[in-house]
């Protein structure tokens, strides 16, 4: 099947509406030995359908309008971090310490970009002077262990069969790409006409997502017409260059959900969308477990991304791409010989936040026809199951990539002067660039505008 195809399927899309989405193919896009460039083609397809089909409907439009993939700004925006520029100095995209490792009998992958990790990775190896030593002298698995025990983040490289035999991967294999679940008989949701106006204008996101897939989501949703306000715990700050990249069309906030109970039961009374990136379970203390949500909030929709998926015995994990691709057999996939390698782009935290834009909207519109709050779930380890084992390696031709300058865009912002990637999302009609720029981390009220 083909990867819009299986995507706008995932999504509950009607399949009358896929002669809808046209495609520009072009070489030397997203090149790796896995079908990475067509997985990002089906996530941005069927985003951009999907908002297409929500337009229509607010619109009043007898017809949906045509949407259009270019390989050339998917895998132009798919390396967004990458393309950044912030008064001409590009970000760091990873930390010393997070690459791999060898061991006594192999190789980890460590994470540790935010200072808490990295605290967390050197009290487990309890050898801060030298980090190399100390992994060199433990076996893989024992490192994975100890690290998860201390709250930091490392996993050992497997083989493809070696993923496909552990416990997690059994798990993850049991799942859709897309969860989607209704979960109760609130009112159907009214959708006023838009007339010429986005998708989601209107529609207030609440958004509690760190470092890149729910991220990407959310600042599409924004992108769309949606008021997203992004929250951070202020003990926790999310990285400065991280949110230069995922920031536009945003507003960001911070509120100690422990401390200001008042004030989030005022944001959550006021949105339309709860989006969590947190580990499954992490934030259900504060109420935020979908059905919770629901109850204070009928006819919310939620939507949930995770490293490892809910389930198995890695469901509440912490995790990364990196770390994904580590575990599940794609860093051997792509390696060679001598050390593991990685995809041309972080596709799973992409592609999955693409497919995270998708389900929201999707919702959106199934709740204009039917009642119900809802609840969508996805996860970077069912999207590497997608890539590895499931997704058509077809269509792979197409004009030559000439390089990302016709998908990069630069304006001034209180960060600086960005240069930046412009969104791969586009439908007849449809925004070419976010209404405002990423502000300063944290500089907006713990409110709705």
């Amino acid at each position: 099947m083909d990867s819009i195809d299986y995507a706008w399927a995932a999504v509950g899309g009607d399949p009358a509406l896929l002669p809808r989405v046209s495609t520009v193919g072009r070489t030397g896009v997203l090149q790796g030995r896995l079908p990475v460039r067509q997985l990002a083609r089906g996530c941005v397809g069927a985003c951009a359908l999907a908002a297409a089909e929500l337009g229509a409907r607010r619109a009043r439009l007898r017809e949906v309008p045509e949407a259009r993939v270019d390989d050339g700004a998917v895998g132009t925006a798919f390396v967004s971090e990458r393309h950044l520029l912030i008064n001409g100095r590009a970000p760091v995209t990873f930390a010393p310490l997070s690459r791999f490792w060898r061991t006594a009998d192999g190789w980890v992958r460590t994470h540790a970009n935010y200072p808490h990790h990295r605290e967390r990775l050197l009290a487990a190896l309890g050898r801060p002077d030298s980090v190399e030593a100390a992994l060199a002298e433990r076996s893989a698995a024992d490192v994975e262990e100890a690290v998860y025990a201390a709250g930091g983040l490392a996993v050992a490289v497997r083989t493809p069969g070696e993923w496909a035999a552990h416990p997690q991967a059994r798990a993850v294999a049991g799942r859709p790409l897309v969860e989607r679940e209704r979960l109760d008989q609130a009112p159907a949701r009214v959708l006023p006409s838009a007339g010429p106006a986005l998708p989601l204008d209107g529609i207030r996101v609440l958004d509690l997502t760190r470092v890149i897939a729910g991220p990407v989501g959310t600042r599409t949703l924004a992108l769309l017409g949606a008021d997203v306000l992004r929250v951070d715990p202020p003990q926790y700050p999310e990285l400065p260059d991280q949110h230069a990249d995922t920031g536009f069309g945003k507003r960001s906030a911070t509120l100690d959900l422990r401390a200001d109970r008042r004030a989030f039961e005022e944001l959550l009374a006021g949105a339309d969308v709860v989006v969590t990136g947190y580990r499954p379970g992490a934030l259900d203390r504060f109420g935020l477990a979908p059905e919770a949500l629901a109850e204070r909030r009928p006819g919310v929709v939620v939507a949930q991304v995770s490293a490892w998926g809910a389930s198995g015995p890695w469901g509440r994990r912490r995790g990364f791409d990196s770390l994904v691709q580590a575990a599940t057999g794609i860093a051997v996939t792509e390696g060679s010989a001598r050390r593991p390698g990685a995809l041309p782009a972080q596709a799973l935290d992409h592609g999955t936040g693409y497919l995270l834009a998708a389900a929201v909207l999707r919702a959106l519109t199934e709740q204009a026809d039917d009642s119900g709050s809802r609840v969508v779930r996805l996860s970077l380890a069912r999207t590497a199951l997608w890539l590895t084992c499931e997704i058509d390696a077809g269509g792979t031709g197409g004009a030559a990539y000439g390089g990302p300058e016709p998908w990069l865009a630069e304006r001034d912002s209180t960060l600086g002067r960005l240069r930046y990637a412009l969104p791969p999302v586009a439908y007849l009609g449809g925004p070419g660039d976010w209404a405002r720029p990423p502000g300063t981390p944290g500089a907006d009220p713990a409110a709705w505008s």
